[in-house]
């Protein structure tokens, strides 16, 4: 995939860049360049707008300010990389937006949790100002191939179904839990086969 753009894959909450090993080892080198920037959220207290900043200083640092990418975020990630997407300029830059179980429309399991103590989980929540923002005006989203994974069984994403973008195809992944949507092989094998479309 010579002609393909630089692929940036952004970790959740409690993740280090390791989730991604399995899917690397899938990929086998066929997406290259490669940027997992490690985004410490301190347990979910840092605010998801200064997570997306830092996403997005990570790849100018590494990339420079124009070059086009590809990103692929899971779970609190994918939210990460959108907003980065739609508020910080990143569409002018982002060729496609994997969002694999993300809590694009929030959910309930981050419902019990202040902004006052867990700013980044309580931008989670159903109807957050930070998802309003995002789902209100998409226009932040134009031009940019979004398509979005999820696990209908998911217990992070509660309900499973939430964990979607408002634009593109949404794919059900048949895994069971959160974490099987990036180790187990039929999960791996639908997000590889994205990854490697031209």
């Amino acid at each position: 995939m010579a002609s393909a753009p630089p692929l940036v894959l952004v970790h959740g909450l409690w993740d280090t860049p390791r989730l991604f090993d399995r899917l690397k080892i899938q990929l086998d080198g066929r997406r290259s360049p490669l940027l997992i920037p490690y985004l410490p959220n301190r347990l979910g207290a840092t605010p998801i707008l200064e997570l997306a900043h830092r996403l997005g200083s990570q790849i100018e640092a590494t990339f420079g300010p124009h070059t086009q990418i590809d990103l692929l975020g899971f779970s609190m990630g994918g939210v990460i990389g959108r907003t980065w997407i739609q508020l910080q300029g990143g569409r002018f830059r982002t060729r496609r937006f994997i969002s694999v179980g993300s809590p694009q429309q929030g959910t309930l399991t981050a419902q019990p949790w202040p902004s006052w103590l867990l700013a980044g989980i309580a931008d989670m929540k159903w109807g957050s100002p930070l998802l309003r923002q995002l789902n209100t005006n998409l226009e932040g989203l134009d031009g940019v191939d979004c398509c979005s994974f999820f696990c209908a069984a998911d217990l992070m994403v509660l309900p499973g179904w939430r964990a979607v973008l408002p634009l593109g195809p949404r794919q059900p992944l048949p895994v069971r839990t959160h974490q099987q949507l990036l180790q187990h092989p039929a999960a791996l094998e639908p997000l590889v086969a994205e990854l490697l479309r031209p």
